[in-house]
């Protein structure tokens, strides 16, 4: 509470007497341009953060890129990042806190071929399962742990763990009995592949109870004194927050919003259109705010992940109310 008061009695502060001059903000993307970051590229092409008097820079991600890494070094002012991998990182030393969650809801799956002997999360002993790591195991390695299966490899009552690579090949060849997918994403390339849904058997993290949250705003807690920052977070989280309620009602003109910042070409419009239409469903009711019982259900899965859990205590001050409730009043 303390904090909050802090924060909240500094952006007003700074609000009151704020420069006329835009304010530089870089955020750092969790993974390429892509339908996943629509909301931050919507109020950047539709001017919503200049009219909070901000410079936005956009980083996009990838294989090779930790938003936690690209902070740390100070080479970006927030990061869209998974909590798992923001609590780790916390616990390790990294000060990360949550300033706003706009994911209300997680789109993780497992994904697995339907003529293995599948059919629920007990048959997926003695398998071969695809792995995204960077920080995105952590939510896998949890479930397997309330499993009650071994992820080392050594035992006979476990699961051998394939490091995925961020695509769905080791699916389509063979290499795996099932893989990690996003809903709005990875799951549909192997759809595109030509494969028929009726093929596939999939448990979503979300009916299993063991989802985490996904894609918060997060910033070092060290800055969130600084009353100026935080006035910028304030203002960059009700931009972005507008940007997120314009892509879920107009996915086809947010997706081609996608494709204009799209550098590498590489992404399509059927493509896009889809996982805006995906990623709406996960943002659809959220405000940008917290739920806190959605936080403690994270850190309560975390906590139970076996014998090695991601994390090993309840992080204190890892989530802050204060930009999201100046931010919405």
């Amino acid at each position: 509470m303390k904090l909050k008061s802090l924060i909240g009695a500094a952006a007003l502060a700074v609000s009151a007497s704020a420069a006329s001059a835009a304010d530089d903000v870089t955020l750092q993307l969790k993974w390429v341009t892509q339908g996943q970051f629509a909301g931050y590229y919507v109020a950047l092409e539709n001017g919503y953060y200049a009219d909070e008097d901000l410079n936005v820079t956009i980083l996009p991600g990838g294989p090779d890129i930790a938003p936690t890494q690209v902070i740390a070094g100070g080479s970006a002012d927030v990061v869209v990042e998974w909590m798992p991998a923001a609590l780790a990182a916390r616990e390790k030393g990294l000060p990360l806190v949550n300033i706003a969650q706009p994911f209300a809801s997680s789109g993780m799956m497992l994904t697995c071929w339907g003529d293995v002997g599948i059919s629920s999360p007990a048959d997926l002993a003695n398998r071969t399962l695809g792995v995204w790591f960077f920080g995105n195991e952590f939510p896998f390695m949890n479930w397997m742990g309330k499993l009650g299966l071994s992820t080392d490899g050594k035992s006979e009552t476990g699961v051998e763990v394939l490091k995925q690579a961020f695509n769905v090949d080791a699916l389509l060849q063979r290499q795996a009995d099932c893989i990690s997918t996003m809903t709005y994403n990875e799951y549909w390339q192997v759809i595109d592949s030509g494969v028929s849904p009726d093929e596939l058997v999939t448990f979503k993290y979300e009916d299993q109870g063991v989802a985490t949250l996904e894609d918060g705003l997060y910033v070092l807690e060290d800055n969130l004194s600084d009353a100026a920052f935080s006035d910028k977070m304030v203002r960059f989280v009700r931009a972005s927050m507008k940007g997120w309620k314009w892509a879920e009602e107009n996915a086809e003109a947010a997706a081609q919003i996608i494709l204009d910042y799209d550098e590498t070409g590489a992404q399509t419009e059927t493509h896009q259109i889809r996982m805006i239409g995906e990623i709406g469903k996960l943002t659809a009711g959220s405000d940008g705010s917290l739920d806190v019982a959605a936080y403690e259900r994270t850190v309560a899965t975390l906590l139970g992940g076996g014998s090695d859990p991601v994390i090993t205590k309840a992080p204190e001050g890892a989530w802050t109310s204060a930009i999201t409730d100046a931010a919405l009043n």
